[in-house]
């Protein structure tokens, strides 16, 4: 038998690499360093976004930042005791580089009692009266304050990141011609195609079936498992009437967006050309509820709004909707008037942070998802649809197989990283990947439900014969209430329906304390994932 030759890069060259070192790790090392799929200008102008360029972002020793995509003229600072002193200091910075950093006026003052539910403040950056200086930028300002105190002293301050739910439907004025990239454009064809119509792009489809069955109260032992959906809430549906609800508010703190004015599953063309065209999230919540349910129809999902109609999502808000919301399950676990049973979240949506491998990596929202985790609330998040090993947060908050991350204890239910599958069991192509990904579902070329959406597009024919009207498929029209669609953000909340569907007739508002709810939170997911639990100086 002749040996084989070693594998070789596309370039021809050997890729033995360094002795001893699996040629395994040594390609997932390279995956990560894959930097994934920018926003488009007209997607960061709508939040004064920029993107950090590692080649050409100021530097501090130390200091080796990644791509990212930020607000600008902003930074986020954690609510600790500290907090008036590291304003300070960064106020003190700005003053140097001619301008004024001031808290949003929707904050808190420092000095007072922080606001309830929110774990950051905002810092905004101007220009200082009579002064000429370049435009503000969280980025400089953080590198100079690292510089002037020390890295340590600035833990708790980060960019104000702009959260994307990465959508693969390409419309005409977004992406380039299939058969010519301009230049800078880096795409693979084969990973756009999940946006195509037919290779499992967002398109209406016809079910035929029975609707799922949704038990009456009677007939179920204990309460409802609850699913929360931090998306872009819930539209108008048969099958979803009396399983969703709006999700509620924090005494009178309203969760995520309320004006129903913006509300993406309602009015379906918010933005770009007036053509009538549906917007690439517009019913993405509809959608993600729908496999909720199918997957568990007995249980209760309450659905806040957070995204838009196209994205962005500011950091600062996804925060503040978090924090809101654990402090609705901690109430409820320990007792207190004011909460809301929650079993489990689900979240398609994230970013990648610019220093995630060091002590810089700002705290704040992984805190708030372990207070969640204490509350036996099972966080399940997207693994985003880069076609990228680079962690993305929050999903890579999750233990990671190889031992990083976050501890799984018994004591605390971890975050659940998902990937999307292909409908025949394979890894799908755009999905991201990496140990950090613990969980698979299908998330390509799915089925499930949307608002009776009818686009601006036509059939491309339409004729009369025998009185009665024949034509092609309409593209966009969704009157008939369902679609299939791609994307890691709809494995996501169907490994969340299956998990409330494990918690069935085993949650008892008797037994509904954080031990017992972890307990039973724990006992899901080792049968649906490879997680357990461990004790804290162990492997994850």
């Amino acid at each position: 038998m002749t040996a084989e030759p070693p594998p070789t890069s596309s370039a021809g060259a050997t890729d033995a690499g360094p002795p001893g070192v699996p040629a395994a790790r040594r390609q997932s090392a390279l995956s990560a360093t894959r930097e994934p799929f920018v926003p488009p200008r007209p997607v960061l102008d709508q939040v004064s976004g920029r993107v950090l360029d590692p080649g050409t972002a100021l530097a501090v020793a130390g200091v080796r930042p990644r791509s990212t995509a930020y607000v600008g003229p902003r930074l986020l600072v954690s609510r600790t005791p500290a907090l008036a002193e590291t304003v300070r200091q960064l106020r003190e910075v700005a003053a140097t580089l001619g301008w004024d950093a001031r808290l949003h006026p929707d904050d808190a003052d420092v000095e007072g009692s922080p606001e309830p539910g929110r774990g950051v403040v905002r810092l905004e950056l101007t220009v200082r009266d009579s002064v000429a200086a370049l435009a503000p930028d969280g980025w400089v300002l953080l590198q100079n304050a690292r510089a002037t105190t020390s890295p340590e002293a600035m833990r708790r301050v980060g960019l104000d990141h702009v959260v994307l739910v990465r959508d693969l439907d390409p419309t005409p004025f977004h992406k380039p011609h299939p058969f010519h990239k301009p230049h800078g454009v880096d795409e693979s064809d084969v990973v756009a195609s999940y946006g195509r119509a037919g290779s499992g792009g967002r398109q209406p489809v016809a079910y035929v079936g029975p609707a799922p069955v949704r038990h009456t109260d009677d007939e179920l032992e204990g309460r409802r498992p609850v699913v929360g959906v931090l998306d872009s809430g819930c539209g108008r549906h048969d099958w979803l009437v009396e399983a969703v609800s709006p999700g509620p508010a924090l005494d009178d703190l309203a969760i995520g967006y309320t004006d129903p004015a913006s509300d993406p599953e309602t009015w379906f063309d918010q933005v770009g050309p007036l053509d009538g065209a549906i917007d690439p999230l517009a019913g993405h919540g509809t959608f993600i509820a729908g496999l909720v349910h199918q997957a568990c129809p007995d249980a209760d999902i309450v659905a806040w709004r957070i995204v838009g109609s196209d994205g962005p999502v500011l950091e600062s808000d996804l925060v503040t909707a978090l924090s809101r919301i654990r402090d609705l399950a901690r109430r409820h676990r320990d007792g207190q008037e004011g909460g809301h049973p929650l079993d489990v979240l689900s979240l398609s949506l994230g970013y990648y942070h610019e220093t995630p491998e060091d002590a810089l990596f700002d705290p704040t929202m992984q805190e708030i998802l372990d207070d969640l985790g204490d509350c036996g609330v099972v966080v399940v998040c997207s693994a985003g649809n880069d076609a990228t090993g680079r962690p993305m947060f929050p999903a890579a908050f999750a233990p990671w197989a190889d031992g990083g991350g976050a501890a799984a204890s018994p004591q605390r239910v971890p975050v659940v990283s998902v990937g999307a599958l292909n409908p025949n069991g394979t890894d799908a192509l755009f999905s991201n990947a990496g140990p950090w990904v613990r969980a698979w579902a299908p998330g390509a070329a799915v089925l499930s439900t949307v608002p009776p959406f009818q686009g601006g597009l036509e059939p491309g024919a339409r004729t009369e014969a025998y009185q009665r009207v024949r034509e092609a498929i309409d593209p966009d029209d969704f009157t008939g209430g369902f679609a299939l669609w791609s994307g890691t953000s709809f494995a996501a909340p169907l490994l969340a329906g299956r998990l409330a569907a494990e918690l069935l007739d085993h949650v008892s508002p008797d037994h509904d304390g954080r031990a017992d709810a972890c307990a039973r939170a724990w006992t899901a997911l080792e049968r649906l994932t490879d997680l357990v639990p461990r004790e804290p100086s162990g492997p994850q």
